[in-house]
C-alpha cells in the first residue's frame, strides 16, 4: 500500500542544494519510495494533502540523557530563576505543594543566579530544611544539597573527594552543599539511581518519548546509557509491542575507576550490549567517556587558566584513558568523549590517533561531544582523523553566556561554538540539545543555530551571529548529519527513494516567516516509521 502526501513544502535534506526541494512524496509500509513533483509520483491507494505545509525529515537528537530528561520534566525547574530569591520561592511553593514528598529534586539553576556563583547548602536551608533537597545545576555537571541531603550522604569532612570531583568545603574542612563532577554522580546521582523505583523510571521513559515526539524528534542518541536505562527501554519496548516509538542509539558511559581492569571491564560490557540483537528501536553503538567538565563551573579542562587564575585537571589521565579508547576502537565500539576544554579536546584526539595506531587503519567515526572552547585547527584536525563534531546550538543561547564569557574573560571568548569552522574544514557536525542540560524542543534548537539569539529570553541580543547557520544548514546537521554520526546516514535522515519514513508536518514555514518563526511554530504530525505517533 502506497500513500502519497501531495501539495506540501517537502525539505528532503539532500546534501546538494538543488536536490533539497520537493513537492510531494510517498510511503510504502516504513519506507520512503518517492520523492518529487507530483506529476512523478507513482500511483497511490492513498493522497493525503499536505495544504502546501512544510514537512521535515524526523530530527535525531544525536546527544541527550532520556531518563534524566524524563524525571527532569517533572522537577522544579529553575533555569529562569535569576536570583537566590525566586529560587528560593519556588523551592518553598513546591514544597508546600506536596507537604507529603520525602525529597525535593530540582534543576537548570545558573551559577550566576546565586550570589557568587556560590552555592550553599544554607541557602537552601532557608527555604526548605524538613527534607533533602537536590538540586541539579544547568550543565548537570554539579549539583547543590541542603544540609539534609548531605546528612542522607553521609557527606561528613572526613569524605573524600572522588576521583575527578571535588566536595566544596568552608575553610575549616567542612562540606558546604555543592558536588563537582564525579562528586555529584558518585553521591547525589547514586542516591538518586538506588532510590528510584522501575515504575518511576518507566514514567520518566514515557514522559521523555511523548515530549521529543511533540517536537518532532524521530531519533535520539542517549550518552549516559547503563544497566537502569537498558532495562527501562526494554520494558518500554515490551509495552510498545517489540517497538518503540522513536528510534534510540545508546553509548554506555564508562567511569574512570582509576584501575584499568575495572575500566576494560566496563567496555567488554559495553561490546557484550553492541554485540548482542538490536533493531532499529533500541541498540548500543559506542561508549561515552566524560573527560572535563563545564566553563560554567570553572571545570572544563583548558591549556590556559580562567579569568580567577584557576584551572581544572582531564578526568582522565592519558594513561587511563588511552586503553580504553584502544579497547573499545579495537571492539568496533563507537567512542564519544565529553571534551569541553581545548586542553579536554586534544587529549581525546590524542587518545584516538593511539587507537588508530594501535588496531590500523579501517572505516570509524569516533566523535567529541560540545567542543565549547577549541584551538584554531582542531576542526581540520576532526576531518583528518574522521571525527565528528557533535555540538549543541541550546548551549550558545545568549541568555545563558554571560556567565561562560565570564569564567574566560578574554579572547577564548570570541571563539565560543564556532559551528561553521568544522563545515569549512569538511567534518561531520551534528546537532542536539543534550537534554535536560538544555531545553529539548528541536525548533528553538535551529532557531538559536540560525540566529545565535536566544529562544529563552527573545529579548537578548544575539552573540557571535557570525556563527549563524542558515536555517537549511542547521536542519541539515540535525536530520541528515545527526543520523548519519551514529552510522545511520544511508537509511535515515532524509526524505528520500529508500529512507525510513520518518517525517514532520510544521504547521508553518520559518522559511517563508523567517527565524522568529521557529519559536511559535508547532508540530503538526510526527511521523515514525510510516506510523503517526504525535497528531496535533
Amino acid at each position: 500500500m502506497i500513500t502519497l502526501y501531495a501539495n506540501g513544502r517537502v525539505f528532503t535534506a539532500h546534501p546538494d542544494p538543488e536536490r533539497a526541494w520537493a513537492q510531494s512524496f510517498a510511503v510504502r509500509d516504513d519506507t520512503i519510495v518517492f520523492a518529487g513533483d507530483r506529476e512523478e509520483a507513482p500511483d497511490a491507494d492513498t493522497v493525503v494533502d499536505l495544504q502546501g505545509r512544510l514537512v521535515l525529515p524526523g530530527v535525531t537528537d544525536a546527544h541527550t540523557h532520556l531518563l534524566m530528561m524524563g524525571a527532569a520534566l517533572g522537577q522544579v525547574p529553575l533555569t529562569d530563576a535569576r536570583s537566590l530569591d525566586e529560587i528560593q520561592a519556588r523551592l518553598r511553593r513546591a514544597r508546600e505543594e506536596d507537604p507529603d514528598a520525602t525529597v525535593l529534586r530540582g534543576r537548570g539553576w545558573l551559577f550566576d543566579s546565586v550570589p557568587g556563583g556560590a552555592p550553599t547548602a544554607a541557602m537552601i536551608d532557608a527555604a526548605v530544611a524538613d527534607i533533602p533537597v537536590y538540586l541539579d545545576a544547568n550543565d548537570y555537571h554539579s549539583c547543590w544539597v541542603n544540609s539534609a541531603a548531605l546528612a542522607e550522604l553521609g557527606i561528613t569532612r572526613d569524605t573524600p573527594d572522588p576521583i575527578g570531583g571535588a566536595i566544596a568545603r568552608d575553610e575549616h574542612g567542612e562540606p558546604t552543599g555543592m558536588l563537582y563532577e564525579t562528586a555529584a554522580m558518585q553521591y547525589a546521582w547514586a542516591q538518586r539511581d538506588a532510590a528510584t523505583t522501575d515504575d518511576a523510571r518507566d514514567e520518566d521513559v514515557e514522559r521523555a518519548i511523548d515530549a521529543y515526539l511533540a517536537t518532532g524528534v524521530t531519533g535520539v542518541v542517549d550518552m549516559a546509557f547503563d544497566e537502569h536505562g537498558l532495562a527501562a527501554f526494554e520494558r518500554a519496548r515490551v509495552r510498545h509491542g517489540g517497538e518503540l516509538p522513536l528510534r534510540v542509539a545508546a553509548h554506555w558511559l564508562i567511569t574512570n575507576t582509576g584501575d584499568d581492569a575495572a575500566n576494560l571491564a566496563q567496555v567488554a560490557r559495553a561490546a557484550e550490549l553492541a554485540g548482542a540483537a538490536s533493531t532499529p528501536w533500541l541498540r548500543v553503538v559506542g561508549i561515552k567517556l566524560i573527560l572535563d567538565g563545564t566553563i560554567d563551573g570553572c571545570t572544563a579542562a583548558l591549556r590556559h587558566p580562567y579569568a580567577d587564575g584557576s584551572n581544572a585537571d582531564p578526568i582522565w589521565s592519558r594513561e587511563r584513558l588511552e586503553p580504553v579508547v584502544v579497547a573499545a576502537d579495537a571492539a568496533g565500539l563507537q567512542v564519544a568523549q565529553h571534551a569541553i576544554g581545548d586542553l579536554a579536546v586534544d587529549l581525546a584526539l590524542d587518545a584516538i590517533e593511539h587507537a588508530i595506531d594501535v588496531n590500523g587503519e579501517r572505516e570509524r567515526r569516533h566523535r567529541i561531544e560540545h567542543l565549547e572552547y577549541a584551538e584554531p585547527g582542531t576542526a581540520e584536525r576532526m576531518a583528518r582523523l574522521g571525527v565528528t563534531a557533535s555540538m549543541q546550538p541550546v548551549h550558545a543561547d545568549p541568555a545563558i553566556f554571560a556567565n561562560w564569557a565570564e569564567m574566560l574573560g578574554d579572547e577564548r571568548v570570541e571563539r565560543a561554538f564556532p559551528w561553521p569552522e568544522y563545515e569549512d574544514a569538511g567534518a561531520l557536525l551534528a546537532f542536539s540539545t543534550d537534554a535536560p542540560t538544555a531545553p529539548h524542543a528541536a525548533l528553538a534548537n535551529l532557531y538559536v543555530a540560525s540566529t545565535r539569539a536566544s529562544a529563552l529570553d527573545p529579548s537578548v541580543p544575539a552573540t557571535h551571529p557570525q556563527y549563524a547557520l542558515p536555517l537549511d544548514r542547521a536542519l541539515g546537521h540535525a536530520t541528515r548529519d545527526a543520523a548519519a554520526s551514529v552510522g545511520d546516514g544511508e537509511w535515515r535522515g532524509r526524505i528520500a527513494p529508500g529512507f525510513a519514513a520518518d517525517v514532520v508536518v510544521l504547521d508553518a514555514d520559518p522559511f517563508e516567516r523567517g527565524a522568529r518563526s521557529l519559536l511559535e511554530t508547532r508540530v503538526v504530525e510526527t511521523i515514525v516509521a510510516g506510523r503517526t505517533r504525535h497528531l496535533r
